[in-house]
């Protein structure tokens, strides 16, 4: 696998630091952020947000908060991965 950093959440702190890399190989960004709190989780898990799919969050799944002052990186993310012919 390689992963390549593409940013870290500029408000970060000391102990929590929201990041994004992209995995070359595999072709995914991969996210790391605040574990979801409970009213979130009861949310996603009693609403049908796609007609014909699950309810909740599959066992091999999971849910991340990431800050929205992070959209820069995100996007800048995805154009690295488009400009390197990964997309």
């Amino acid at each position: 696998m390689t992963l390549r950093f593409a940013g870290v959440d500029p408000n970060t702190g000391k102990d929590e630091s929201p990041m994004v890399w992209v995995d070359d190989d595999r072709r995914e960004l991969v996210l790391q952020g605040l574990k979801p709190d409970e009213e979130l989780l009861t949310q996603i898990g009693t609403t049908e947000w796609v007609p014909g799919h699950r309810v909740g969050i599959p066992d091999h799944e999971n849910v991340t908060r990431i800050p929205l002052r992070m959209a820069q990186i995100i996007r800048k993310a995805l154009d690295d991965a488009e400009r390197d012919g990964l997309l």
